[in-house]
């Protein structure tokens, strides 16, 4: 005789609002609590559970979607883009997508699914946007969009060790399953290498500091296995400053520290070389790409390669000016402030 299911009652939270990831059941399941969500939304901020898609009216004013073309979303995340795409195809063509991300993905499908945009219209492939050139290989696109920035659920699961703002094993890795968690490639790297790390990756201008701090924390026999004792290792190394303007800076080169981290763990800067390189060559004559940014090493990069395919004749033109959210987005969704769109067109010669 079956069992029944034992109910497990929801976690409980002292005072009016939740304050652990944990406890915020309502903001994690968006469907279920749609005016909840839709209330925290207007207040300014993300909900745990959900990515709010960024610059989507400018993004299709560009791309310029019709019914019946063939796009990638090379950056699924939460669905919000390729959702608004979808729509645009009115179920006519197709929208590939791929994700690294074996949790979100899933939950994505799923979702979309659920609004009837299914394997018909809609193939997701959980692969390295790296590899485009690989989703599907004998079709060129008529539009690519690339948002390069890690999705809300990510930051704000601690158990992915995205943010100091909770306790959390320091993994950071985009796709859990592959590669080393940060915490065992923080122990890899010596001094000049973190310095390195650190200014390349974040502009960091106190590298030699924190890098200085943790080798010193581990060579006294400390250990950096969570988020917190990153940022309690980022706080000691800045404890020269002036305590008028130390808790800002903390803040603000954890910050940094973890985007340096995470963009080393994840190879960030290989895979977009890698994207970037392929690009043109997925393209159909005529076709459009756009790839929204979300700090300056990445926007550096996108920005050369775009000139330097007008100039080869590769595209026939691209954005001359970062096209930015305005501050109405901005306050509705904070994590915009950093964007930066840049779009270019595949010119008409055939690709290579």
């Amino acid at each position: 005789m079956e069992q029944e299911p034992v109910h497990k009652r929801r976690v409980r939270y002292k005072g009016t609002h939740p304050r652990t990831y944990a406890e915020k059941y309502k903001e994690r399941d968006p469907e279920k609590y749609s005016e909840d969500v839709a209330k925290i939304i207007q207040s300014g901020k993300t909900p745990a559970g959900m990515h709010i898609p960024i610059l989507v009216d400018e993004i299709l004013d560009f791309l310029r979607i019709r019914p019946g073309q063939i796009g990638l979303d090379a950056t699924l995340g939460y669905g919000g883009h390729s959702r608004r795409m979808l729509e645009q195809l009115e179920g006519q063509g197709h929208l590939y997508a791929t994700d690294v991300d074996p949790i979100e993905s899933e939950k994505t499908r799923a979702r979309l699914a659920a609004l009837g945009y299914g394997p018909e219209i809609l193939t997701i492939r959980r692969m390295n946007f790296a590899r485009l050139d690989e989703v599907a290989p004998d079709v060129k696109f008529d539009f690519v969009l690339a948002d390069l920035g890690v999705s809300s659920m990510q930051i704000d699961n601690p158990a992915r060790g995205f943010t100091f703002k909770q306790d959390g094993p320091l993994d950071l890795r985009l796709d859990p399953s592959a590669g080393v968690p940060a915490a065992v490639r923080l122990r890899e790297l010596d001094y000049r290498e973190l310095c390195g790390m650190l200014v390349e990756n974040a502009d960091e201008p106190y590298a030699e500091q924190i890098a200085r701090e943790i080798l010193r924390t581990y060579k006294k026999g400390g250990q950096i296995e969570t988020t917190r004792e990153l940022a309690a290792v980022i706080a000691q190394a800045l404890s020269f400053l002036p305590a008028k303007e130390r808790k800002e800076t903390v803040k603000k080169s954890c910050q940094r520290t973890f985007q340096a981290l995470r963009i080393d763990v994840n190879s960030e800067f290989e895979v977009l070389y890698a994207f970037l390189e392929k690009l043109p060559r997925v393209l159909k004559p005529g076709g459009r790409a756009a790839i929204l940014t979300f700090h300056s090493g990445e926007d550096r990069l996108v920005k050369q390669a775009f000139k330097q395919g007008v100039h080869e004749g590769v595209y026939a033109d691209a954005a001359r000016e970062v096209i930015r959210p305005s501050a109405e987005e901005c306050f509705r969704n904070p994590r915009a402030r950093s964007t930066k769109l840049r779009w270019a067109i595949r010119s008409d010669c055939p690709a290579d």
